[in-house]
């Protein structure tokens, strides 16, 4: 049971978290401070089916306000790919000026290896996929993919429920069959590449568990993991890039994920807008509605939680 003087400490703690509540993205568009903004799709932009009331209509309004917007993804998939997602879902592209995927910069990596922790990896690897929602191609990385730890260099994740195999093709498998493989691998010291550090997505109706939900257990095993997103620096490097002649002073991330956005934010510098009533942390602030707004206390505590600490909250990303 927690004592009097560490409730009281917890308490002068919330009260000193500065977090600003929103009515709109309208609020901080019309301030003009930010001049980029890094964008997280789902639980922001969208489901995974289909966009959120007002996302489309809130992009185009805060693009006439010339803001500089990148998609911010911790996707498995390259960047074209989720270009095509969007569009798909009535977006319109081009008020884009890039998007970076933990996929693509996993690819890209991979691709050159100047970077001397990827030149020291082998090219044969484990590789963890998707089945149901398509495997993620290979193709152009000198990659050979093998079933047999043995002749594993190194294990590359992209996916929750099926491993690669050398035909190209993919045997569905669930989590705890691919965690006994991690054992072995774990055993053998291999590295591993995870091109998803997400632990969870959102889906209509329920949540998924991701590639980080894998990585995260091969640490606890002692393995070594190389993490190609959110929260991590490197992802927020090249959105500065690709927005061009800015600061950290000058962006703000927007997303869902407390773990991987606002912490990720936190590591870049940059401010950070918190979405709370469509995204992965809806369940835990009490909310059931689109759009509901949550407790500022609630906020504040589950912000100390998971030490990660928006400079702004938001229901959902409308205007």
């Amino acid at each position: 049971m927690m004592n009097g003087t560490c409730l009281s400490a917890q308490s002068s703690k919330l009260n000193e978290l500065n977090i600003q509540t929103l009515n709109g993205i309208q609020q901080l568009a019309e301030t003009r401070q930010f001049k980029a903004w890094f964008l997280d799709q789902f639980g922001v932009l969208h489901d995974g089916k289909q966009p959120y009331p007002g996302a489309i209509s809130t992009l185009e309004k805060l693009a006439s306000y010339g803001a500089k917007m990148v998609i911010i993804s911790n996707s498995s998939r390259r960047a074209s790919t989720t270009l095509e997602k969007l569009k798909s879902l009535g977006f319109d592209t081009s008020l884009f000026v890039g998007v970076i995927t933990s996929g693509e910069l996993t690819h890209q990596y991979l691709l050159r290896r100047d970077d001397e922790w990827f030149a020291s990896l082998g090219r044969s690897c484990i590789h963890m996929t998707w089945s149901d929602k398509g495997a993620i191609s290979l193709e152009g990385l000198g990659l050979e993919v093998v079933e047999n730890v043995q002749e594993a260099k190194f294990i590359l994740v992209h996916g929750t429920d099926a491993l690669g195999l050398s035909s190209g093709d993919t045997l569905p498998m669930n989590l705890d069959d691919l965690e006994k493989i991690l054992e072995q691998c774990a055993s053998k010291k291999i590295p591993m590449v995870v091109a998803n550090p997400d632990y969870v997505t959102i889906e209509p109706g329920n949540l998924r568990a991701m590639p980080g939900t894998l990585a995260a257990t091969y640490e606890k095993l002692g393995g070594e993991v190389k993490w190609m997103g959110k929260p991590h620096k490197i992802i927020y490097k090249s959105a500065m890039d690709m927005a061009a002649a800015v600061d950290a002073s000058d962006c703000i991330g927007v997303g869902d994920s407390l773990h991987h956005d606002i912490k990720g934010a936190n590591a870049a510098g940059i401010a950070s807008l918190f979405i709370t009533s469509c995204g992965v942390h809806a369940t835990e602030l009490e909310l059931s509605k689109f759009g509901e707004v949550a407790n500022d206390n609630s906020v504040r505590a589950l912000a100390l939680k998971y030490d990660a600490y928006p400079t702004h909250v938001l229901p959902s990303f409308t205007w």
